[in-house]
């Protein structure tokens, strides 16, 4: 019995196998879907998909930047237990990634399943799938992001708990300067820290900024210090909490980390200007590992229970 691209195609979301080891089942069971996956099973090939369903919580999140064509790349890989995550075979599988979306530029997870993985005639999918039969646990490929113009500058945070890509604009000929990497190194390192949710203060809706406002009016009409003052007064309050505000969740506005006199946006002039070149910060992408992602609190009980049956 033939079967088709499609077949293979079905086959392979079916189980979560490579294509190539789809079309053998497919092959050495005559196109029948049913006896092919039981082929893969037989194969222990199948067994990845059973592990598809675990939730991987733990894993790396990991900066790049190419060194040929300075293009950066940042990607987070799960896995289930904080020991798969130091596996070399796991670390190399997320280095590998990282290489693939600076090279390749996927659109989104599904392209960069498809694409090439380095040195193989497998697709990342498929390696991902090999990885998780070798290691035994659930891994994925949660996501990524890329930059591919101006000076990209990676920091990879305790083995890949927090992972950070920081973007700048330099002045011609200044790309690769010491004091602008070191720069670039410390913004990295202050995002990886502090989790700025903005880059500049005035990047910061006016949604945001008036439902803010709201909220520290109500509370300040509700303090009992403020009773006797008039609206405008505490308004003014209200204001001056919010501007202080934007030094707390705005990357530009923070005091810098290594001289608290002087706010991230000032230290960059200070370096440019220090320098005779321009710089501006562009950008940053920062991916904490597991982050969002909900733990499964197992029931120890239930889990022995599960053991000895």
């Amino acid at each position: 019995m033939a079967f088709t691209a499609a077949d293979v195609k079905n086959l392979r979301e079916a189980t979560g196998v490579g294509m190539m080891d789809c079309k053998k089942a497919l092959a050495a069971s005559d196109g029948d879907m049913d006896k092919a996956i039981e082929w893969l099973r037989e194969k222990g090939l199948a067994a990845a998909q059973k592990k598809a369903g675990r939730i991987a919580a733990e894993g790396m999140a990991y900066a790049w930047v190419c060194p040929e064509c300075g293009v950066g790349a940042i990607v987070e890989v799960n896995a289930e237990s904080d020991f798969v995550a130091k596996n070399d075979l796991f670390v190399d599988y997320v280095k590998k990634v990282a290489q693939v979306v600076a090279k390749e530029d996927p659109a989104d997870l599904d392209a960069l399943f498809a694409c090439k993985y380095p040195d193989s005639d497998k697709t990342v999918l498929e390696e991902q799938n090999e990885k998780v039969l070798v290691i035994g646990e659930n891994i994925k490929v949660r996501r990524f992001g890329r930059y591919a113009d101006g000076v990209n500058i990676p920091y990879v945070h305790m083995g890949g708990r927090i992972a950070v890509l920081m973007n700048l604009t330099v002045g011609e000929g200044f790309e690769a300067n010491e004091k602008v990497v070191e720069l670039g190194k410390d913004l990295a390192m202050q995002v990886a820290a502090l989790n700025p949710q903005f880059l500049d203060k005035s990047q910061v809706s006016e949604e945001f900024i008036e439902n803010e406002k709201r909220v520290r009016l109500l509370q300040a009409k509700e303090d009992p210090k403020n009773a006797k003052k008039p609206d405008a007064i505490i308004e003014k309050i209200v204001m001056g909490g919010l501007n202080k505000y934007f030094s707390e969740i705005c990357l530009l506005q923070q005091p810098f980390v290594k001289d608290d006199k002087v706010s991230v946006e000032q230290h960059v002039a200070n370096v440019a200007k220090e320098l005779g070149t321009t710089i501006k910060v562009n950008g940053y992408i920062r991916f904490e590992k597991g982050e969002g992602i909900e733990k499964r609190q197992d029931d120890l009980a239930e889990e022995v229970a599960k053991l000895i049956k």
